[in-house]
């Protein structure tokens, strides 16, 4: 069930409709969320709500048994972390572990080759296994104590707000919240209004957009041959997945809102970063901060010198680029933002280059342009048709074409422009430079003429948001990261 379609309309309205009611006792509060986000999860396919409850029971009994068994604690973790990661592997890697098996024994000369299990990938399976599995690795590490009631951790793990494309909220964030009645206040209700809204217009009026125009210029057998044209491909791009996947987490922080639950900040403007290490602390930051504390930490973060850092910084990268997409596209993705990160460390050319007159705002450009070409090998691991080596070759050429700064073909430019709105280039550029400059923690007025300025002007901006969503939408689409 998308966001962006009138059947999650209707349900939502339903669900809001009997949650006043329902959320007065635990159990009758826990069980609602259950049911609800079953029904949301299983309009897709309701045989994969086998799947998460397969994963949620798994971490449900084997934290219980580390509370009983406390000699064991090892072996149910150990048991947690296969049932989720090997019901991750089958769905999601075991096809493309086939590929590259077939293709080693065609290297090998061996005609015979393994045949494809051809299984189709859950949605958000990514998402709620991460879930599930940070709550067993807490419970393990002493940091958290095991619900005994079923229906309280499934209505955490399986809360459908974010349940398939984040955030991935950690158990002692919202396990507690899930233990109190809350009822929203109207700052919530007025605060979660405005979430929904900037969400839906982030990805009906922006995202879904721009989508038609980036998949065209992929789409395209021949790579067009213009530096300024894939450059510009390349930033609506950058802001299309932004824009849908922060729409997303939008919406899911709103809607938790109305319920009367936070939900963490997911993407702080990612693209005012002056540094890649600061990017990922504002892009999709509950996924970076899962591999930071589940992954890199674990590994030896930097306490065994600079060495061991790098490379369990480079492990780290690696498996979140895997954990995106099986395609050896996203390994790149993720390959170059570990070498940008690297690079940082040893040379630490961002706090060189922001002691400089206007050095912060040629950091933050060059960061963009890193990025932007980053994007370029994660946009190809997408085209599901074609092959490894393929999408390799085209992100090659793509790349070329960027890089070919004799060949600007501003023709090229100009009827890529035409078929997008340049009103919406207009407002993008102004966010970026809002959000650039910090004019939203700027006061342009006084204090009291512009508190009573910001309540005139706040339900205006809402009603024309609303106004864009319906009348200015795009063709509608799935959100980006439903594919992982």
């Amino acid at each position: 069930m998308l966001f962006n379609s009138l059947e999650f309309l209707l349900f939502m309205a339903v669900f809001f409709a009997a949650w006043p009611m329902l959320r007065r006792s635990r159990n009758g509060r826990w069980g609602y969320l259950v049911v609800a986000s079953f029904f949301f999860y299983g309009w897709w396919d309701w045989r994969f709500l086998f799947l998460i409850m397969f994963s949620g029971f798994i971490d449900y009994f084997a934290a219980l048994g580390m509370a009983r068994w406390q000699r064991r604690r090892k072996a149910f973790l150990v048991a947690s972390i296969i049932g989720n990661i090997g019901s991750l592997a089958a769905f999601k890697y075991l096809d493309f572990a086939v590929h590259n098996a077939n293709w080693l024994l065609r290297l090998f000369g061996i005609s015979q080759q393994v045949p494809l299990a051809g299984l189709i990938l859950p949605v958000g399976i990514s998402f709620y296994t991460f879930q599930s599995m940070s709550y067993t690795i807490d419970v393990y590490r002493g940091r958290l104590e095991p619900t005994r009631n079923v229906l309280h951790f499934f209505a955490y793990l399986a809360m459908f707000p974010q349940l398939v494309a984040g955030p991935i909220i950690r158990a002692a964030h919202l396990l507690p919240q899930l233990k109190e009645v809350h009822r929203p206040t109207p700052e919530q209700r007025w605060d979660g209004l405005k979430l929904i809204v900037c969400g839906f217009f982030k990805k009906v009026v922006i995202a879904d957009t721009i989508a038609p125009v980036v998949n065209q210029a992929f789409a395209n057998s021949q790579v067009t041959p213009s530096c300024a044209y894939w450059w510009l491909v390349m930033v609506m791009f950058a802001y299309q997945i932004y824009c849908d996947s922060s729409g997303y987490s939008d919406i899911a922080r709103g809607l938790g809102r109305w319920m009367g639950y936070d939900f963490p900040v997911n993407f702080d403007h990612p693209y005012i970063a002056g540094s890649i290490r600061e990017f990922w602390s504002r892009w999709h930051i509950s996924l970076s901060t899962w591999f930071r504390d589940y992954v890199y930490i674990p590994l030896g973060g930097s306490r065994r010198g600079a060495g061991r850092a790098h490379l369990f910084m480079w492990m780290t990268m690696l498996l979140s680029g895997l954990w995106h997409g099986a395609a050896w596209a996203f390994l790149v993705w993720a390959a170059l933002h570990a070498l940008y990160l690297s690079a940082e460390r040893l040379t630490q050319w961002p706090k060189r280059l922001c002691r400089l007159p206007l050095g912060r705002h040629a950091a933050v450009l060059i960061v963009f342009a890193l990025t932007l070409v980053a994007w370029v090998f994660f946009r190809v691991g997408s085209l599901r048709q074609l092959g490894a080596n393929e999408q390799l070759a085209r992100a090659g050429q793509i790349l070329a074409a960027m890089f070919d700064f004799g060949n600007f073909r501003f023709d090229l430019v100009r009827q890529l422009l035409d078929s997008w709105p340049l009103e919406l280039t207009g407002l993008m550029i102004l966010r970026q430079l809002w959000f650039h400059f910090r004019l939203e923690q700027r006061s342009l007025l006084p204090a009291p003429a512009g508190a009573k300025l910001q309540r005139w002007l706040g339900p205006v901006v809402l009603a024309a948001g609303i106004a864009a969503c319906v009348y200015l939408r795009g063709p509608g689409s799935a959100f980006i990261y439903f594919q992982f």
